[in-house]
């Protein structure tokens, strides 16, 4: 949930989501994005948990001690550095946010080859989830993304009403988040039962 508050760095560079009180037109902040991240980012951490029916068990001691394991922390801090150094940039702040998920399910991939599958599978159900999301945001509202989304300065690619950046977005997140609670609390996944 505490992503929601980077919502100025993307308010209205991105895009411009009306919202209770006009929150986010006045501020930049909106209760909305709260709320939306708390929802994201407990289903990219379970999702594929539920449908795997893997469940999360310790890491045994002498196992993160491996060698490979001594990156662990720089692993999970991975996209909130690359952000930080890509944000500045003369760029929409989208395409630092998804090189940024990309890197740390990469970090997370190298740190923790046991996530792979999950990290993989993650995204890609992430990027489901989210594109019927939003195929229901526009079916329920036509036309709502064109109105809302900064269209002028993203690439112009879309896989139809989609901009490729959400998609993209969707994808690395999903890869990242997926892991992330197993990563940070030294959880691997096993079969229920």
């Amino acid at each position: 949930m505490p992503f929601g508050l980077s919502e100025p760095l993307f308010v209205p560079e991105y895009w411009m989501p009306p919202s209770l009180f006009d929150l986010a037109e006045n501020t930049g902040f909106d209760i909305e994005s709260l709320i939306f991240c708390f929802g994201i980012g407990g289903i990219g951490a379970v999702f594929y948990n539920l449908l795997s029916q893997k469940v999360p068990q310790s890491v045994a001691a002498c196992v993160r001690h491996h060698e490979q394991h001594r990156h662990h922390y720089k692993a999970l801090a991975t996209p909130f550095v690359v952000f930080i150094a890509l944000y500045f940039f003369p760029w929409n702040p989208i395409y630092p946010s998804i090189i940024a998920m990309f890197a740390g399910a990469v970090a997370t991939m190298l740190c923790r080859p046991d996530l792979k599958r999950k990290t993989w599978i993650g995204g890609l159900l992430f990027l489901g989830y989210y594109a019927i999301f939003l195929a229901g945001l526009e079916w329920s509202a036509p036309g709502y993304i064109d109105r809302v989304w900064n269209m002028d300065v993203l690439s112009g690619v879309t896989l139809g009403f989609m901009p490729i950046e959400e998609l993209l977005f969707a994808i690395g997140f999903g890869m990242y988040w997926s892991g992330v609670y197993e990563h940070f609390t030294w959880k691997k996944l096993a079969d229920a039962g």
